[in-house]
């Protein structure tokens, strides 16, 4: 789905997440409780609201309060029972708490979607210590500390019902890709990949599926902050153009649904083809990979 043509970094707002369409009924996460991280964001909000369009009942977490509240309200006013949480995902006992308020609001949780994540460009050579634990820790300790906390709830709660099916979705990005300007991301990401498919074996026994999306490069305002020699490669993929935040949300929706009751371990690729032919370069190309590489 493209995004608007008069701004092609436009992510939508609350009232047209509400109207698009989407290929799912009504009731397909009907009675389920979903808890999205980085609940707020351009993604965050079109996971949330497509979840409650299609019954969902959502515990919204994220580090703003306001940003939380605001959205709660607009769901609140359509139906939705909503839970909101405050927390970074890099400190674990916040995460453990969100968890349990889930577990003590709604008296079980289902599905645990890791979307919370954040980046910045930069040469390798100049990202601090500081900036590189950062990205790592959000991006993938993030993942660890959610899994790992709604896991052992859901260990602790036992075997599941014949109806339920516990699961985690973790929002990630291309993996195997070289580029230039996101090395701390591209290493925390490979590592929630591969975390992800290792867990979706340990935790089987617990009727866990773990599953990852990896995200191209979708229509979002921050896109805006790159720099201008970043763009031209936003689209660089077979589909020639930018993805959707609705695409992602509804990639969730199918790993989360019982459309995957037997998906467990898989890295769903929503990004256009990027993945198999495409170049992404958030400095902007070097000049090194222009032209012809032999004389």
């Amino acid at each position: 789905m493209a995004a608007p043509s008069n701004n092609p970094y436009h992510s939508h707002t609350f009232a047209e997440l509400h109207e698009l369409p989407t290929v799912y009924r009504d009731d397909a996460l009907a009675g389920r409780v979903v808890l999205v991280t980085g609940a707020a964001g351009g993604i965050g909000s079109a996971i949330s609201v497509l979840c409650a369009r299609l019954g969902a009942s959502l515990v919204l977490c994220g580090r703003t309060a306001a940003s939380l509240d605001e959205l709660a309200g607009k769901l609140r006013s359509r139906g939705t029972e909503v839970i909101t949480r405050t927390a970074t995902v890099r400190d674990p006992e916040q995460v453990a708490a969100v968890v349990d308020a889930a577990w003590e609001h709604f008296g079980h949780l289902d599905v645990v979607v890791n979307n919370a994540g954040g980046q910045f460009s930069a040469p390798a050579l100049d990202i601090s210590p500081k900036g590189w634990h950062a990205v790592v820790e959000t991006n993938l300790y993030g993942s660890w500390f959610m899994m790992q906390a709604a896991a052992r709830r859901w260990a602790e709660a036992g075997e599941p019902g014949a109806t339920e099916d516990r699961c985690v979705v973790n929002i990630s990005t291309i993996i195997g890709n070289g580029g230039a300007g996101i090395a701390h991301t591209a290493a925390a990401r490979a590592g929630q990949i591969n975390l992800t498919r290792y867990l979706a074996v340990e935790w089987a026994p617990l009727h866990i599926r773990a599953n990852a999306i990896a995200v191209g490069v979708v229509a979002s305002e921050g896109l805006a902050t790159y720099p201008e020699a970043a763009r031209a490669s936003f689209g660089h993929n077979p589909m020639r153009r930018l993805g959707d935040v609705w695409d992602v949300a509804q990639g969730v929706v199918y790993l989360a649904a019982p459309s995957a009751a037997f998906i467990t371990g898989t890295t769903l690729e929503i990004t256009g083809g990027e993945h198999v032919w495409g170049e992404y370069w958030p400095l902007g190309r070097p000049d090194y990979f222009e032209g012809a590489p032999y004389p």
